[in-house]
C-alpha cells in the first residue's frame, strides 16, 4: 500500500456534509429486488479479512462485476415491494460497488481524490458529484446515494461504517454483501469493529483521537445524545463523560493491497 499520506484542510473536507441542499428522488423500479450474490462472490475473492482490496487483480476480471452494476441500473429498490431492510442493503452495495467500478476504471491511481476535477470546488464538483452511473435510467452519483438517499431516507448513523470511500481512513469494506437477512447484524459487527479499530480510532478512558467521519457526521450520531453516549454503545473501553476528545487525521490513500 502507498504510504504517502495525503492531508486535506477542514474546508476541503467539509464537502462531506454540504451535499444535502438540492433535492433528489430516486428512481423506483416495479422489477424484484436485486440479487446481490455476484458482488458476494467478488468481495470473497477480491477483498480481505482486513477490508484491503485487490484492485489489480480485479482489475482483470471486471466482468462480473459489470454484470452486477447492470443488476443494480435495472433493478432500483421500490418503497411498496421491498423492505426497508432490502432498500438499505441495496443502497450500501450500490454505493461500494460503483466505488469499486470507479477505481478499476481509473486504476492505477493513489487515492480517490486524484479523480477530483481540475478545478473542483469542496462540496460542489468532487469526484463524489460526477455521475457516472444510472440507476432506473437516472444518473446519479455517489453524492446522492450517500447524502439524498442513505442518510435522509433511513436515518441510520452506522451507514457510515458501512459505506466505504475506497481509502486507507474509510471503514473496511466488508468481504460480503450487505442482505437484509443479516443487515442488523452487519451493521452492529461494522460499527464494533470500525470504532475499536486502532488504525482509524484511538480510545481510552480519559483521552480519544477518533476519525473525522465523526466530525463530519456529528449530527448524524447524536441525535439520541452525546458523541461519548455514542461511541460508548459499541466502544470497548468505557469512555468518560468529559474525556478530551480531538481527530485524527484523515488518509485518502487508496485502501488497495500492495
Amino acid at each position: 500500500m502507498n504510504t504517502k499520506i495525503k492531508y486535506f484542510s477542514i474546508s476541503i473536507l467539509c464537502l462531506f456534509s454540504m451535499n444535502s441542499c438540492s433535492s433528489y428522488t430516486p428512481p423506483e423500479s416495479k422489477n424484484t429486488a436485486a440479487d446481490h450474490k455476484l458482488w458476494d462472490q467478488m468481495l470473497k475473492k477480491y477483498v480481505s479479512d482486513e477490508g484491503w482490496v485487490d484492485y489489480k487483480g480485479w482489475q482483470k476480471d471486471r466482468e462480473g462485476l459489470k454484470t452486477y452494476l447492470e443488476i443494480l441500473s435495472n433493478n432500483p429498490p421500490n418503497d411498496s415491494l421491498q423492505t426497508a431492510e432490502e432498500q438499505l442493503a441495496y443502497w450500501i452495495n450500490a454505493y461500494n460497488a460503483f466505488t469499486i467500478e470507479l477505481i478499476l476504471e481509473n486504476y492505477p491511481l493513489e487515492s480517490i481524490t486524484d479523480l477530483h476535477p481540475a478545478f473542483y470546488i469542496p462540496g460542489v464538483n468532487t469526484v463524489w458529484h460526477k455521475k457516472f452511473f444510472e440507476i432506473g435510467g437516472v444518473e446519479t452519483s455517489l453524492d446522492e446515494i450517500e447524502h439524498k438517499i442513505l442518510r435522509v431516507k433511513f436515518e441510520e448513523p452506522r451507514i457510515h461504517f458501512a459505506i466505504v470511500c475506497a481509502s486507507y481512513s474509510c471503514p473496511k469494506l466488508r468481504n460480503e454483501a450487505y442482505r437484509a437477512s443479516r443487515l442488523e447484524q452487519q451493521l452492529q459487527e461494522q460499527a464494533v469493529a470500525f470504532i475499536n479499530d486502532p488504525i482509524r480510532n484511538q480510545l481510552s478512558e480519559n483521552k480519544i483521537k477518533i476519525s473525522k467521519i465523526f466530525k463530519w457526521f456529528k449530527g448524524d450520531f447524536t441525535k439520541k445524545g452525546n458523541l461519548i453516549d455514542y461511541l460508548n454503545q459499541y466502544a470497548s473501553v468505557k469512555i468518560r463523560p468529559d474525556a478530551n476528545i480531538k481527530h485524527l487525521d484523515y488518509n485518502w490513500d487508496l485502501n488497495g493491497q500492495d
